[in-house]
């Protein structure tokens, strides 16, 4: 269930600041390197993961990061400490293991940066970075991130919400949907010219609009208290807590209004088992797993962590009546 912060407490005064902005605190920790082991996850050398701080980024980011406020949604999850966060990652471009991301996307350059917005729209054209988040005032928001692959996280978000953005660009009336593009750049992303992978990149995802312009939706460009390092999706990325996530598309680079659904990269690589919504749905199994339950991390072999999954990942009171009278089977 969603909860309002009081206005003066930050995630860091929950879970203590150098508990999950510090890399090493966690690595002196036993329990949770016999955490993260069962859970896949090697804690290899050092010079591999650098903390969270040291990522480059523009000054004027860092300081817009760190002056966050508290956003109106939170919850009373614990949150997940930051190793696992930052080093149990899909993001197939650097890799298909989960700590290929964090091992390879230092590398990726994220600034200078800039994003293509066309479509069906009256303000398209390409903006620098630094020109779409400066303006907006960021918050923080704890949100749920549920795997389509069953297994959860709860995560401390810095950005502004996606609605707010969209509306600068003046999407015309035609505009049913929005379509999100990820970065290509081959000589930068190993897993994009890997001879083994199977995907069509650059990945594609894509949202209706009403989902878009709701409120839970945000851009994020931080985490943990600090700019969003490279494996997790700098400099910007969705955040759609009610879905699967892999619809929070990572590192976006183009921005499209469109009257036509989009067809997504997941969608198109095994369209019957991610469907177009990918909304979080404990009823409507994966063709090869059960949805019904999520192992929430940290877990271990002798502590799995498993828990029920909830209809739209705990969101239903703020989102089902975006999806009234429709077959959630059908459109899953």
């Amino acid at each position: 269930m969603l909860i309002k912060k009081p206005a003066d407490i930050r995630s860091y005064e929950i879970t203590p600041e150098h508990v999950y902005r510090s890399r090493r605190a966690f690595m002196q920790s036993m329990a949770v390197a016999a955490g993260a082991a069962a859970a896949g996850i090697s804690l290899r050398s050092e010079a591999n993961y650098p903390d969270v701080s040291s990522y480059p980024a523009p000054d004027w980011l860092r300081k817009h990061v760190h002056d966050a406020k508290p956003g109106p949604f939170g919850t009373d999850e614990d949150v997940t400490p930051y190793i696992y966060a930052s080093r149990y990652n899909n993001f197939y471009e650097f890799g298909m293991d989960k700590e290929d991301p964090a091992e390879h996307a230092e590398a990726m350059v994220t600034d200078p940066w800039s994003v293509e917005v066309s479509g069906a729209c009256e303000n398209g054209g390409t903006f620098a970075y630094e020109d779409i988040i400066k303006a907006h005032a960021l918050e923080e928001r704890i949100y749920r991130l549920r795997c389509v692959e069953a297994w959860s996280m709860v995560i401390p978000w810095i950005g502004l919400p996606l609605g707010d953005l969209l509306k600068r660009f003046k999407p015309l009336s035609s505009a049913k949907f929005v379509e999100f593009t990820t970065l290509y750049a081959p000589d930068q992303m190993p897993g994009q010219r890997s001879y083994f992978s199977a995907i069509d990149y650059p990945y594609v995802e894509g949202l209706r609009m009403d989902e878009a312009m709701h409120p839970l939706a945000i851009m994020a460009v931080g985490m943990y208290g600090d700019v969003i390092p490279p494996q997790n999706g700098a400099p910007m990325r969705l955040v759609v807590p009610w879905k699967y996530g892999f619809k929070s598309i990572k590192s976006i680079v183009a921005i499209r209004f469109t009257a036509r659904e989009p067809m997504t990269t997941w969608e198109k690589q095994a369209p019957n088992e991610y469907g177009f919504y990918a909304n979080v749905n404990p009823e409507v199994d994966h063709p090869r797993w059960s949805q019904k339950t999520e192992r929430r991390l940290p877990s271990s072999l002798f502590s799995p962590n498993r828990i029920d999954t909830r209809l739209f990942n705990g969101y239903a009171e703020e989102v089902a009546h975006l999806y009234s009278g429709m077959n959630l089977r059908r459109y899953f």
